[in-house]
């Protein structure tokens, strides 16, 4: 996932995906490839790195920059609804968004950082070896990365992720799994995160991510406007304890994916079709201006 490159053949990607609702299609140009024992590897070794002297250290590096820059590259960001979070228990919460950008988790920072909650981060395990500087961030802000196999999930990913949320932190967990750049629809969500959310008994922080199309040209690619991003909290949603945890994990999908229809239809006041359009990518120009 390089930041803004082969923008026009993954919008070809996401349109074939959008209008054969395969809506956890990878349309990234050049991520990974790995084998499942490569990626538990690299999951491994970064455990390793999290419980050593310099990893600490990192972290508490990596933690300062996530705050830095969601302040400073989000500074933009509006967040609407925060009156919904009134009442909202002072226990750890899964929070779910929609995912149309490398660095969309900025925004929901920004978020967190308004009610003064540490936000975590789930990521794909290979997200760990992206370039440069966006590695060290994958490594040191907060993040879990999840290797999609039952084994790791049920002895590995889940212990680290009851412990974030034993310390009250917010986790945000990506529903639709797969990013789809500057997509402004909200996609039918995958049922994982509101599994670990029914099995730990945590709430659920509904949030849906408008991105308005700005005048502005951006500098680098004529072919694209500025945005700009509003985040939308809905009303949360905790879990039926009288249900069994995969009913009740169901039924707070179900209404977390009412929740963001809504919220996207209120947004940009049109109803939600999933046949492409060039509308459908913020700030893309499209065959035509």
């Amino acid at each position: 996932m390089i930041i803004g490159d082969d923008r026009q053949q993954v919008i070809r990607n996401i349109q074939a995906a959008a209008n054969q609702r395969n809506f956890t299609a990878k349309t990234e140009i050049g991520d990974p490839v790995m084998s499942v024992a490569e990626r538990k590897q690299l999951v491994n070794e970064f455990w390793e790195k999290q419980g050593r002297i310099r990893g600490h250290f990192n972290n508490g590096v990596g933690r300062s920059l996530f705050n830095l820059l969601a302040r400073s590259v989000s500074a933009s960001t509006k967040v609407e609804g925060i009156k919904n979070l009134k009442g909202l228990p002072k226990t750890g919460a899964i929070v779910t968004a929609n995912h149309f950008n490398q660095v969309d988790a900025l925004a929901i920072k920004r978020l967190a950082q308004r009610k003064h909650r540490h936000l975590d981060v789930v990521i794909e395990d290979t997200n760990l070896k992206l370039p440069g500087f966006f590695s060290y961030l994958m490594n040191y802000i907060g993040t879990i990365p999840l290797v999609n196999t039952p084994s790791y999930i049920n002895r590995n990913f889940v212990p680290h992720l009851k412990t974030r949320l034993a310390k009250r932190h917010w986790v945000l967990i990506f529903p639709e799994q797969e990013m789809w750049w500057n997509y402004r629809k909200p996609r039918v969500p995958q049922r994982g995160a509101y599994y670990f959310a029914a099995l730990a008994e945590v709430p659920v922080i509904s949030t849906f991510v408008e991105i308005q199309t700005l005048a502005k040209l951006e500098k680098q690619d004529p072919n694209f406007y500025q945005t700009r991003y509003v985040v939308h909290v809905l009303p949360p949603i905790y879990p039926d304890l009288k249900l069994a945890v995969n009913e009740r994990s169901k039924k707070m999908m179900e209404q977390d994916y009412h929740q963001k229809v809504r919220a996207y239809e209120h947004a940009y006041q049109k109803r939600l079709d999933y046949d492409f359009t060039d509308w459908d990518i913020a700030g893309w120009r499209g065959n035509h201006d």
